[in-house]
């Protein structure tokens, strides 16, 4: 990479040594520096980010990547971005939620990767054509426009702890396919060895939820009029949350954060965990047990439906150097050495185009658990992202029912409905 591309900060100092004397003029050359924000915490995904950074910054001495950790996920990004946003700080690329696709474009002032490109390096013109496909693509845009650019990609898969299920009596060559078995193992660990059956994510998001009440039959919003309508009060939707409700009433799964949940699961006590397959490392290099996966569960006579999880990089700098540099970096991340590095960190899948006698392509056909995220690709569509300048709060309400559902305040179907009715009157 020419070094003649982007140049730091040129100091100058004048110093005058004695009056009527020759003046020196002495010249420092500094990076450009950049903030990189994410939510990859230490168990996900935080090393390797550290790792990546490390590699830009030491193969592109005239930037300075910093990276960011954000906690509390997409939201807690999101929010940290508004309050950065008002205080004239913004970082100058970021990992945006693919729930937050609508957000981002409607309240935040940004520049598309494209633009940049078309400014600043022609050569790279075509790069977005050629390295992804059209449906990839289309998970960062709005109305056609490529708000952001397809990162990491993910789908939830269910992570097994054969040792326990064998423990219980239950054929491993049988893992549960649907919904009526995950409850039927759910109950025989409880009774034989005393022990949880299932867990399913609490991130402070809605994720897996949208794939519960989905994959039987429901939907989390319409657009009209330009506008995203709440629509997940349905009676598909209710029935499929009740059913993860009872599981809970009646001891069998788990409703605790996602900290308890998870580590229960690495301390041997949990039977299933229905996570994303970026935990996968994490679950993999932390567990003294054999991790078997399996695909999300389905509802009788039903399709499965998976919203794709993941982030997209949005470049949020005014400033052109600073551009320049994004763009370099984020090209970076989703060059092929970069790709696999973070694939094996983490679990997301890779959103480029890989080349199939690539590592990356190996990795995902021999790893078990990556290769059922990948046949799950078919399944999946949009996370559902709500817009308008309301749009975290209409977030923050469908989080906050999960906790009235599944700790038994009120049946699904009327919490659903009266959560509806909130977020639609703030999207009047």
């Amino acid at each position: 990479m020419k070094k003649n591309i982007l140049k730091g900060a040129i100091l100058g100092s004048l110093l005058l040594v004695g009056c009527g004397k020759e003046e020196k003029v002495a010249i420092e050359n500094k990076p450009i520096e950049i903030e990189y924000w994410h939510v990859a915490s230490e168990s996900f995904g935080g090393g390797t980010i550290k790792e990546l950074v490390k590699n830009f910054n030491e193969q592109n001495p005239d930037i300075k990547v910093i990276e960011k950790f954000n906690p509390d996920m997409y939201k807690g990004l999101t929010q940290n971005l508004q309050i950065a946003v008002a205080a004239r700080k913004k970082p100058a690329i970021v990992q945006m939620g693919y729930s937050y696709l609508n957000y981002a474009h409607d309240n935040f002032e940004f520049v598309t990767a494209q633009e940049v490109v078309d400014k600043y390096f022609p050569e790279d013109k075509n790069y977005f054509n050629t390295e992804f496909l059209p449906n990839i693509l289309e998970l960062g845009q709005v109305k056609g426009k490529q708000v952001g650019i397809p990162y990491s990609i993910s789908n939830p898969i269910m992570y097994i702890n054969s040792d326990l299920m064998t423990a219980a009596g239950i054929d491993m060559n049988n893992t549960p396919k649907d919904w009526e078995t995950v409850r039927k193992y759910s109950e025989t660990i409880k009774e034989r060895t005393g022990n949880m059956g299932l867990f399913v994510q609490e991130f402070a998001d809605n994720w897996a939820q949208q794939a519960l009440m989905e994959g039987n039959g429901g939907q989390i919003l319409e657009e009209r009029d330009g506008k995203t309508i709440p629509t997940f009060a349905s009676k598909e939707s209710a029935a499929a949350y009740q059913y993860l409700a009872d599981m809970v009433k009646d001891d069998i799964a788990l409703h605790a954060s996602n900290d308890e949940g998870f580590q229960t699961f690495l301390n041997g006590k949990l039977g299933m965990v229905i996570t994303t397959i970026g935990k996968r490392d994490n679950f993999e290099s932390s567990a003294n047990f054999k991790i078997v996966g399996e695909k999300f569960p389905l509802f009788e006579g039903k399709a499965r439906k998976l919203p794709a999880g993941g982030n997209m990089l949005m470049i949020m700098t005014e400033n052109s150097d600073e551009q320049k540099a994004s763009w370099k970096f984020m090209k970076y991340l989703l060059s092929e050495e970069a790709s696999e590095k973070w694939t094996k960190g983490t679990g997301y899948l890779p959103s480029a185009i890989q080349d199939e006698n690539s590592g990356i392509a190996k990795f995902l056909n021999e790893n078990q658990l990556m290769k059922v995220a990948s046949e799950q690709l078919k399944d999946m569509g949009k996370w559902a992202s709500f817009s308008g300048s309301n749009a975290l709060q209409a977030e923050q309400l469908l989080i906050d029912v999960r906790d009235v559902i599944l700790s038994g305040q009120k049946k699904a179907e009327e919490a659903l409905k009266e959560t509806e009715d909130k977020i639609m009157n703030l999207v009047k």
